[in-house]
């Protein structure tokens, strides 16, 4: 680009999406048994008594949990869902993350100076957006996490599967259940961490702390890149 070191050229909408979308996909990578531990806390003792549940439960703490699906379903079971956790980090955290400038961008009219309430508008617009994107994916995930593999009567085969086996037997509707809370929850916590992160991110600027270009996902402005 003309007049612009190559430093100072700004990414495009393309490459904060991808971007996003990618760096999302390798933090899932390593936390992914995290997240499975935590989805089978969740729903253990759910078809049970309160008192029959207490006294079997199968999982106990986040790493008697991991430790109980290694030695009863083997170590794959702690990435049961993977495939359909990258697909949901690569449309989820892209439109999140990588259209919060752009969003800004539009309701502040092109303007450099956005207010909080602008700020909280792409905020809550970009997370809201990409849970109603994303959320097939989100419950193709779970379902997979919550699978047990040691009963031997899986219901889902595979990914593809799982997204038919649903829509089929619980209709279209069914691979967004949840979208409304998920939306309210998303759209908070994504203003809560990309507005505050930006907030900080220009205190920084204007006190010459730091330049834009050494701020982790940066969100680009004129001459701070």
């Amino acid at each position: 680009m003309v007049g612009f070191k190559a430093t100072d050229v700004p990414p495009t909408a393309t490459v904060k999406f991808l971007g996003a979308g990618t760096a999302a996909c390798i933090a899932d990578l390593i936390t992914f048994p995290l997240d499975t531990a935590k989805v089978r806390l969740q729903i253990q003792g759910e078809r049970q008594g309160a008192v029959r549940a207490a006294a079997s439960l199968q999982y106990r703490g986040v790493l008697g949990t991991i430790l109980t699906m290694v030695r009863t379903e083997g170590p794959r079971s702690l990435y049961n869902g993977l495939v359909a956790g990258l697909q949901r980090q690569m449309s989820f955290a892209s439109v999140r993350i990588g259209l919060y400038d752009s969003v800004k961008q539009f309701y502040t009219k092109g303007s450099e100076h956005a207010g909080i309430g602008s700020r909280l508008l792409a905020g809550g617009t970009t997370g809201a957006l990409a849970v109603a994107v994303a959320q097939p994916t989100d419950v193709v995930k779970v379902r997979f996490q919550a699978q047990a593999r040691a009963g031997g009567g899986q219901r889902y085969q595979s990914t593809v599967d799982a997204y038919k086996t649903i829509a089929r037997e619980e209709g279209f509707r069914g691979l967004w259940k949840g979208t409304s809370p998920n939306i309210a929850r998303n759209a908070i916590v994504n203003c809560t961490e990309l507005v505050t992160y930006d907030l900080i991110k220009d205190a920084l600027l204007k006190a010459n702390l730091m330049t834009g270009s050494c701020l982790p996902f940066s969100v680009w402005a004129p001459g701070t890149w």
